[in-house]
């Protein structure tokens, strides 16, 4: 890996360790590591294996039970010193997280003084997923080996105009989105190969709830197209749902991905902290794009043929 995207990371562990009593976004997160918050989510759950919210909850929990174990602290002044932002919160999480509740614990300590049965961040349940390389080596899965040993191609694309009609919620239900501008896009005589239809995913499921995730369907316009705008009179063609927006061109790298559609955040997992942290580049503050290539649904094999572009810039 390289050891610049891990000294970033390892930035944002300590930093996280030293101030995990206060307020964190995933913004300063992501500045301490100079990445975008968009990528930055990506690259450190491919690289430790779990979220940066989730990490930081497993922080400020191993901080908690010290406290609890070692002062004579209020549960509530417990909870405030370590970042959680109400009572409830930080019950709910020693709940989710340990099944008991923090007096439970404490009792537990006060008897049997067994901090090891809460550690949470040395026992990291998705290792794996935090060395790539070691996994593979026991791996029966060929999907993560192509993955592994893809070769990436580097492209210069032009700004794109395009119409689009964003989804909200599953990733895996996009294909209400895609219907309408389907249609649309065949009332306006937008077909392939002259045309492209463009998939861009907003918001990163593992930081967003899975059905407050964005996502926007497109289709490139030609020179020229005139563009309308719904009036709010007629939405029999689904023109309300069209809008209309520019794809920024750039610096991006390749991959060609074939196969069902859930794998695809495979891909992305791969991309982000097998691939990137390995080459010479950094993730740009650009969304990715997923090149429609097939219809899944007149696949033999049901598979989705996309073109990966995942937006990059030399380091520094």
């Amino acid at each position: 890996m390289n050891q610049e995207y891990r000294n970033r990371i390892d930035r944002v562990i300590t930093y996280i360790e030293e101030h995990f009593s206060q307020k964190l976004t995933l913004d300063d997160l992501a500045g301490i590591a100079s990445f975008s918050k968009y990528h930055f989510s990506r690259i450190f759950t491919s690289i430790i294996g779990v979220t940066p919210v989730v990490f930081l909850t497993r922080i400020r929990l191993e901080k908690a039970v010290s406290y609890l174990g070692n002062s004579d602290l209020a549960i509530l002044q417990i909870s405030l010193l370590c970042g959680f932002e109400s009572l409830s919160s930080f019950n709910a999480a020693f709940k989710k997280y340990f099944n008991s509740t923090p007096s439970e614990i404490r009792n537990d300590l006060i008897k049997n003084c067994n901090y090891s049965n809460y550690s949470l961040v040395d026992r990291n349940k998705n290792e794996e997923a935090a060395n790539p390389n070691r996994y593979a080596e026991g791996s029966n899965n060929n999907f993560l080996r192509r993955i592994w040993n893809m070769k990436i191609s580097i492209h210069e694309l032009p700004n794109y105009e395009v119409a689009y009609v964003r989804h909200v919620g599953s990733y895996l239900d996009t294909y209400h989105a895609w219907g309408k501008i389907g249609e649309w896009a065949a009332k306006n005589g937008l077909f392939s190969p002259d045309q492209y239809f463009i998939g861009t995913s907003l918001d990163d499921p593992s930081t967003v709830d899975e059905f407050e995730c964005r996502y926007d369907a497109c289709v490139t316009l030609p020179p020229g197209f005139r563009k309308e705008y719904n009036t709010g009179e007629n939405n029999s063609d689904h023109l309300g749902d069209i809008e209309f927006a520019t794809l920024p061109g750039g610096t991006y790298a390749l991959y060609s991905f074939y196969d069902k559609a859930d794998q695809l955040a495979i891909a992305y997992s791969s991309l982000f902290g097998q691939w990137l942290p390995n080459s010479q580049y950094d993730p740009d503050d650009r969304y990715c794009l997923e090149f429609c290539m097939n219809d899944p649904a007149t696949d033999p094999e049901g598979k989705c043929k996309i073109d990966l572009y995942v937006p990059i810039r030399e380091h520094g």
